[in-house]
């Protein structure tokens, strides 16, 4: 078995790792809830890679990416429910009917007019997808309901966001971003309640509604609150690294540093930054 650029070969050799007899005990024994962890924390490493501007690793992790999505296929194939081909064969299709405008005829021509035929084009899918369902004994639909289209199992800060730009459509919305901000501190009042309370289920109950009030103020300063935080994850590495390197060169460790020895420096590496931004 030799290395290719036809992804003819990664399908070949997924089944050989899944062989039941010849095939790798490990890739043999997963099923779709063992990989999904995977799955996940490779696109993840896919985001890591574009946000660094990392071609060399963007390359390798879009790979694994794709490796997850014929693992996955080889799984449902052996149970008889779809191919890798199936796969492939399902978004082409998807993608030639959600764009007309590119590969039969349409007059949208502009981005509005695009979205529109888009929105346009999934709700006939929804009921062709309904209909799929019915014919197959299934009468609950996970996507009911004007939310339904929102996807429960991606990141917490995105779908919040994705249930409030849902929501908005339909003018269920703030129409400012300030009085946001009094929702805010509305919220807060209700943790530092819950937490003098001592009440446990109430102080994730609380913390919950103010993270999502801080999502909705950041989607109306069209900020998105996924991506600042990753900027300030990003910040928080940056600055923890000056602690442990400036402990380190002074002969220091961080266990046995101060939380004040430890202030010390985090306040030192927001200088420098004050002073690089100069």
């Amino acid at each position: 078995m030799e290395a290719s650029k036809d992804i003819a070969r990664l399908i070949e050799i997924m089944e050989a790792l899944r062989h039941p007899e010849t095939g790798c005990p490990w890739d043999i024994v997963q099923t779709f809830e063992t990989i999904k962890p995977y799955t996940i924390e490779e696109a993840y490493e896919v985001a890591d890679a574009i946000e660094r501007d990392d071609m060399d690793d963007l390359c390798e992790e879009l790979g694994d990416l794709l490796l997850q999505v014929v693992f996955h296929s080889r799984i449902a194939q052996e149970m008889g429910a779809f191919s890798f081909e199936d796969v492939v064969h399902a978004v082409t299709s998807k993608m030639i009917r959600r764009h007309p405008h590119v590969f039969a005829v349409s007059d949208a021509d502009t981005p509005e007019s695009v979205k529109l035929q888009w929105d346009q084009i999934k709700s006939a899918e929804k009921r062709e997808r309904l209909e799929r369902r019915a014919r197959r004994g299934i009468s609950e639909d996970p996507k009911a309901g004007f939310l339904g289209s929102i996807q429960r199992s991606q990141p917490a800060l995105t779908e919040a966001l994705k249930l409030q730009e849902q929501a908005a459509r339909v003018g269920f919305d703030w129409s400012a971003a300030e009085p946001i901000l009094d929702k805010i501190e509305e919220e807060i009042g209700e943790l530092r309640q819950a937490l003098a309370e001592g009440d446990t289920s109430r102080i994730s109950d609380e913390l919950g509604d103010l993270i999502f009030a801080v999502v909705n103020i950041g989607r109306h300063v069209k900020t998105d609150s996924e991506n600042a935080l990753r900027g300030t994850n990003t910040k928080f590495r940056r600055r923890f690294r000056h602690i442990e390197t400036s402990l380190t060169e002074s002969g220091e460790t961080l266990e046995a540093a101060s939380l004040e020895r430890m202030e010390a420096l985090w306040q030192a590496a927001k200088e420098i930054e004050r002073k690089l931004d100069v």
